[in-house]
Parts: C-alpha cells; structure tokens; sequence
C-alpha cells in the first residue's frame, strides 16, 4: 500500500484473476498470470486530474457502497473524508460501524487515516486492519483470490501485535481469522461473499 494520493488507486491495482498486485496498471494483462486486464480498453481522453480543496490527488469519480467506480455523474456512495485524525477508539468505533453496515470499502479509508497519522510501533497495525477491511471488500465483491491475498497480507502485519494489542483490539482473533479465511479461499472451501469477521474488539 503506498502512501499519499487516492486509497482507491491502490485497490484496484489488485488482479483479479491471481491476487497479486499489478506494479504495471498501464498494461493490458496482468504480469504474473497473464489474465486480462478488465479496464484495459482503448485509451479514453484524458480528464483533468481530481483534486480536493488542498490541491491533493483525490479521485472525485463517484462509488458504490464497496468502493467500486461508477460512471462521471451517476449518484454514488459518498466517501469517507480524507486526513480525519480520530483517537484509537473513534476510529475502532467508526471501522466497526461501517463493517457492520456491509461497507468495508469505507472502513478501510477510516483505517488508512489512522495509518497515515499514527506515529511509532502502532502503524503498522494500522496499517494491517486497513489490509484487512480491503480483504473484506474484495470478497464482498467476489473476488476471491484478491480476497485471499489481503488477508493473508494483513494476517502477517496484525500477528505480530497479538501478545500486547493496544487499545482492546482483538489481534489475535483477528490475524488467526484472516489466516484461516485466507487459505480456506485459496483452497476453495470457504466462499468469498459469505464471509463474517470477528469483532475489532474484544
């Protein structure tokens, strides 16, 4: 996950036939499986950059409920707003909320403020729940094996934190659940929309 410019820019950077992250998005099939690119048609005119009132990259195009781009002027789902710096529990509470409401799309954004902002030892997990709820908004999509991927990512980064979890944050449920789903969706035994996480706290 970079950081800086447009958190959706990065989500749709992962295949969706293999999982893995396409570092090329200007191709039309995906390096490592070879699968078609799903947007990869003919170059469209290009539109001004968005941007929001500070002047950062901030794409305006408007998205449903799992973050998924809509066409220039249909309704959407509104965003999160970006750069919000919440304390630990109004985050925790907000993520909850929106995992609660089917929107994890929206929940990552919430993490990725607390990534962004966090100084220290504590980023990294952070960092891994905003992973998490990305997980979470692929299998919501369908998409299993980019499913797979971001939860066995985060998995890894929130294990870590299980002995000594700030702020109630149940890691260890939450990195043993995201292992378990990640090789049960590789495996083809658990299915990708029907998935239900463990509470955020314990």
């Amino acid at each position: 996950m970079d950081e800086g410019g447009d958190s959706a820019c990065w989500l749709s950077q992962v295949c969706a036939a293999c999982g893995r992250f396409r570092e090329d998005r200007r191709s039309a099939v995906c390096a490592y499986c070879g699968a078609p690119v799903a947007d990869s048609g003919p170059a469209a005119e290009p539109r001004p950059r968005d941007r929001d009132a500070r002047g950062r990259a901030r794409n305006a195009r408007p998205r449903d409920g799992l973050g998924r781009p809509l066409p220039y002027g249909t309704p959407g789902v509104a965003r999160q707003p970006e750069g919000i710096r919440r304390p630990p529990e109004e985050t925790l509470a907000e993520a909850q909320r929106l995992l609660d409401t089917g929107m994890p799309f929206h929940a990552h954004e919430v993490f990725e403020d607390a990534w962004k902002t966090t100084p220290g030892p504590e980023r990294e997990l952070w960092r891994g729940l905003a992973q998490f709820a990305v997980g979470l908004t692929h299998a919501a999509r369908g998409n299993t094996s980019g499913a797979a991927s971001l939860l066995g990512r985060a998995a890894d980064v929130i294990g870590p934190y299980r002995d000594q979890p700030p702020h109630g944050i149940d890691a260890a449920a939450l990195a043993d659940w995201a292992h378990r789903t990640s090789h049960g969706l590789t495996a083809g035994t658990l299915a990708a929309p029907d998935l239900t996480p463990p509470r955020l706290r314990r």
